[in-house]
């Protein structure tokens, strides 16, 4: 709420001594007839006191007993006018501070609905019941050649053969779902393209003991097994890296990256890490980068049909759910700001073209570091900055859940294969000081 007493709406009336141009009285502004009662009160003010001026003794009662009696009596009624309304301005400051402080309750309420709204669904069976006969979007393409064809192998995706899940989006980008696709197209497509993948894994603190060595060695066994990759591990402790054992066509790069103190830093201060690998080393070596959280293991395949120029994934929890459940950033004060959104996206997986990533990591490091100037943190951290920039940039590919799949979710009625699961989280232990 601004200061009531703004000059540039205020009614400026002189004090008892109109002589004295420091003393005023700055009142909010007035309409209509008390307006029009202050103003005659003052232009009467201002005329008896002039003509006391124009006598040669300053005692009205002695010269000017007409004027002294009546400069008194409007003296008094103007205080008198004065004070009411300023106690009425006064009332009104109050009763309007009351509202706004109101307002801001009722807007974090608004803000933390949606949250609430996820934890009920999880937790309410009678709600899960209902939520499950709302179902999800169907692609409305008949034919794959009507997609925007990430690449020309795209066309023989099977568009239809699954008609239980959403399989394309409305601006035209495939849903890659078990059933959809030859595995062997996409592999020999690659391959005469020549496609390399940057693999790009951060294990901070305790997570490297807890996960890196199973995210590594699965990884070896379904990730991209035709085409070269390069493993990108930040680490504080390069020394910690467990040794991998790697084919000819696939090599480890071990780089150092400073702890934070918070787990939420570590998460998205990696934009900055990402961003700055691509640009002095991924771009000479690959045409593909993929990012991912490491409390994850690989279980099935993988492959060359994840490859896209801008590749988003589905969140385990969020993909069958009506849009009122996504938990986006409501908060105006942040860059990650979504009043609204298409699909909710998991920042555990990403990727794309280098030029694509980077252009993406580039953008969600300027929002993070904006909203910390401005003493602001997302929801989601991160993965609200990701999904607000996905909102307006929109993905050339998305993966289903199967890419990243909780099997503790009680969803595993749609996803025929899980390719990539959750580690059991340690949260206490991993992320404790």
């Amino acid at each position: 709420m601004k200061d009531s007493s703004n000059h540039k709406n205020a009614i400026v009336l002189a004090a008892s001594d109109p002589s004295d141009s420091h003393t005023s009285y700055h009142l909010p502004t007035l309409k209509g007839t008390k307006l029009q009662e202050l103003q005659t009160f003052n232009h009467s003010l201002r005329s008896a006191c002039l003509s006391r001026r124009q006598t040669e003794d300053d005692s009205l009662t002695t010269d000017c007993p007409r004027c002294g009696s009546t400069s008194v009596r409007l003296q008094e009624d103007f205080n008198s006018s004065v004070g009411k309304h300023l106690r009425g301005a006064t009332f009104v400051s109050s009763r309007s501070r009351r509202f706004v402080q109101r307002m801001k309750v009722v807007w974090k309420c608004v803000r933390f609905l949606p949250v609430v709204l996820c934890v009920l669904y999880f937790v309410s069976p009678s709600l899960r019941y209902f939520v499950k006969y709302i179902h999800m979007e169907r692609c409305s393409l008949k034919s794959a050649k009507e997609l925007i064809l990430d690449n020309s192998v795209d066309a023989s995706l099977d568009l239809v053969s699954r008609n239980d899940v959403q399989t394309c989006t409305y601006w035209r980008a495939p849903i890659i779902w078990e059933g959809m696709f030859d595995p062997e197209i996409y592999d020999e497509t690659h391959k005469k393209k020549g496609s390399s993948v940057a693999l790009v894994v951060f294990a901070v603190g305790r997570y490297l003991e807890a996960y890196l060595d199973t995210f590594l060695n699965s990884s070896e066994r379904y990730f991209m097994l035709d085409l070269p990759v390069t493993y990108y591990v930040f680490t504080d402790r390069p020394a910690k890296v467990p040794p991998l054992k790697l084919p000819p066509h696939r090599s480890m790069k071990v780089m150092r990256v400073e702890k934070h103190a918070r787990w939420q830093d570590v998460s998205m201060m990696r934009m900055k890490t990402i961003s700055d690998a691509i640009k002095t080393d991924i771009k000479h070596r690959c045409t593909y980068v993929f990012c991912f959280d490491v409390d994850q293991e690989f279980t099935g395949r993988f492959g060359s049909e994840a490859l896209g120029d801008s590749v988003a994934l589905l969140h385990t929890y969020y993909f069958d759910l009506p849009k009122m459940l996504y938990t986006y950033d409501h908060n105006p004060e942040s860059k990650a700001y979504m009043e609204t959104g298409d699909l909710y996206y998991h920042a555990a997986v990403f990727g794309g073209t280098w030029e694509s990533v980077k252009a993406l990591v580039d953008a969600c490091h300027q929002g993070i570091m904006e909203d910390k100037r401005n003493r602001v943190e997302a929801l989601w951290h991160d993965e609200s900055h990701l999904n607000k920039y996905l909102w307006i940039h929109k993905p050339s590919r998305v993966l289903s859940p199967e890419y990243c799949w909780d099997p503790l979710s009680g969803k595993n009625g749609v996803v025929r294969v899980q390719r990539l699961v959750w580690a059991p989280k340690q949260y206490k232990k991993l992320r404790a000081p």
